[in-house]
Parts: C-alpha cells; sequence; structure tokens
C-alpha cells in the first residue's frame, strides 16, 4: 500500500497534479472533530495550502475559529458583536469616518482592542512598526475572498489580529532575522555577499519593513499566501529565507550595482513572477534547513539548524 502512494505520489508531481495528494490529505485532516491543530500545522509546515481552503484553514490556526465545531455559532456571534463594537467606538470617536481607508481601520481596531492606541493616533501610525503592520492589513483586504462583503470584512479583521499578533510575538527577534538573513546569504552565494558588504549597502536594507510586514507590497499579493501559511503556524524563521532569497534571485542585476540607491531601487521593483520564484525557492531552502519553528533563542544557530518543527 505504501508502495503504490509513493507511485501515485511520483507520478502526479510528474505530470504536475502534486496538489492532488496534499488536497486529500487535508481534506482528511478537516474532517476530523476536532480539528487536530498539530496536524494541521504540520501540514502548512510541509506544503503549500490549496487556496479553496486557505481562508477557513488560517481561521483555525489563528484561533480565529475553535477546533471544537459545536462552538462556531456561538463564538462567531460573538466575533461579530465584538468587530461592531470596536469599529462603533471608533466612529463615535471620530477616530475613523466613512473616508478612511478600510485595511486602516481595521489596524487601529487591532490597537484599542490590544489597549496599545494612543491619543494621537495618526503620530502613531506613522512609526515604522505600524506602517510594516499596516502593509499586512492592505494586502490581506486584497487576498481575502468571500461571497458577502460584511462577513468578508468580519473574516479579513480578525485574521488581522491573527497575523499582527505574530508580529508582536517575534518584533523583539527582529535583529537576529537579520543576522540569520547575512548568514544565509554569505553561504549560499558568497560572491553575491562579498559584493554587497563592499557596496556598503546591507546595512540600508529595509528589513525592518520587510519582517514586520511579513513581505507585504515587497513580495507580490498571489504569492504572499504561501509565505504567510507559514507564519500563521508560528514559523517566522522563513522570513530571514525570503530575504536572503530575494537578493539570490535578482543577484545579475545586483552585481551591476554599485551604489545603494541601485540596490534599493532593484530590490524595489520585484514583479509577479520574480515574487513566485522567490517564494518557492525559499521555502524549499528553508524545508532544506529543516523548517526551524518560531523565534530564536541566543543560541539559534539557524543556518546549522536540523530540527524539524
Amino acid at each position: 500500500m505504501a508502495d503504490e502512494r509513493n507511485f501515485r505520489s511520483s507520478y502526479y508531481e510528474k505530470v504536475g497534479f502534486r496538489s492532488v495528494e496534499e488536497k486529500k490529505s487535508l481534506e482528511i485532516l478537516l474532517k476530523e472533530q476536532p480539528f487536530d491543530k498539530a496536524k494541521l500545522k504540520q501540514f502548512c509546515l510541509r506544503f503549500t495550502v490549496p487556496a479553496i481552503y486557505r481562508n477557513f484553514l488560517w481561521k483555525i490556526l489563528l484561533d480565529v475559529t475553535p477546533i471544537y465545531t459545536g462552538s462556531n455559532d456561538f463564538v462567531a456571534s460573538q466575533r461579530r458583536d465584538e468587530f461592531h463594537d470596536l469599529r462603533k467606538a471608533l466612529r463615535v470617536t471620530k477616530i475613523v469616518d466613512e473616508n478612511s481607508k478600510p485595511h486602516q481601520t481595521l489596524l487601529i481596531m487591532w490597537l484599542l482592542r490590544t489597549r496599545r492606541a494612543k491619543l494621537d493616533i495618526n503620530a502613531q501610525l506613522e512609526s515604522s512598526l505600524f506602517r510594516a503592520m499596516s502593509r499586512i492589513a492592505e494586502s490581506l483586504w486584497h487576498i481575502m475572498e468571500g461571497d458577502h462583503e460584511y462577513e468578508k470584512i468580519i473574516d479579513i479583521y480578525w485574521l488581522l489580529c491573527g497575523f499582527l499578533d505574530h508580529v508582536d510575538k517575534f518584533y523583539n527577534d527582529v535583529g537576529r532575522l537579520i543576522d540569520c538573513t547575512s548568514a544565509l546569504l554569505e553561504k549560499e552565494d558568497l560572491s553575491l555577499y562579498k559584493h554587497l558588504l563592499k557596496c556598503e549597502v546591507l546595512n540600508s536594507i529595509p528589513f525592518d519593513q520587510w519582517f514586520c510586514s511579513c513581505f507585504a507590497e515587497t513580495i507580490c499579493d498571489g504569492s504572499l499566501p504561501k509565505i504567510w501559511d507559514k507564519i500563521a503556524v508560528g514559523a517566522y524563521k522563513i522570513l530571514a529565507f525570503v530575504a536572503a532569497v530575494i537578493f539570490i534571485t535578482l543577484r545579475r542585476f545586483l552585481l551591476n550595482c554599485d551604489s545603494t540607491d541601485c540596490v534599493l531601487d532593484t530590490i524595489s521593483h520585484i514583479n509577479e513572477e520574480t515574487s513566485e520564484m522567490i517564494v518557492n525557492k525559499a521555502i524549499e531552502l528553508w524545508q532544506q534547513s529543516g523548517s526551524a519553528l518560531v523565534t530564536m533563542s541566543p543560541n539559534t544557530n539557524i543556518i546549522n539548524s536540523t530540527s524539524n518543527a
């Protein structure tokens, strides 16, 4: 039986239908009651989530939907009420109005919910961290699908809360992610790494923005969900791999750059085709390294890590 399954998997991959087996596996997991989050996390770490199931799976992983389906209606009702109350509070206090950008309103709602909102909310939103978070909100607005607009907005808000909570968790580890990116680049492409050092540009790369936005507005929205599948389970280290692979993928152009402005201009124009190449290569390289999970301890060496998530 195992041999037959391996044969089918190999055949599907050769003819371009690798996702057939993956979709079947996910459907089996989603039939379990209650949902087994550990198994669903393993699926996300190993495979790309089929688009048709992504919204639902993200809601389970980000604790928007409970693992016990019998609680769905009650939890959904409570979330609708909280969403309504938060949005109404912002409108009554005139912090937002009909002209406010929808994705920015959702970010302010998260700030209010987590008791981070300050009196001068506009100044707060101009900080580098919240500008990055605003990018997540805007990309999620474009990525999410739904038949009913009001229900879609509620889903976007609660998923956004989940992703922003993750950013909040790894924010203090951004410095280590930057170190990991440099170490990866040095290992995978030494000549390019030396060239960037010679040009003295690595300190000018917007790493904070890249990581805290989970590459929203850097990688095209069509490819972002593959990375966010991993973020949804807490696999933050993949961000370092995406950053390193951006340089490696654009190496031909970067090697012709001799200034910081040239490098920054090159990495700020990543099209859809290149985004897909970067994401696929980053996931492959990350999985080869052991798919290490979550934040880095002081002694973690991401390059030599072989711990499986």
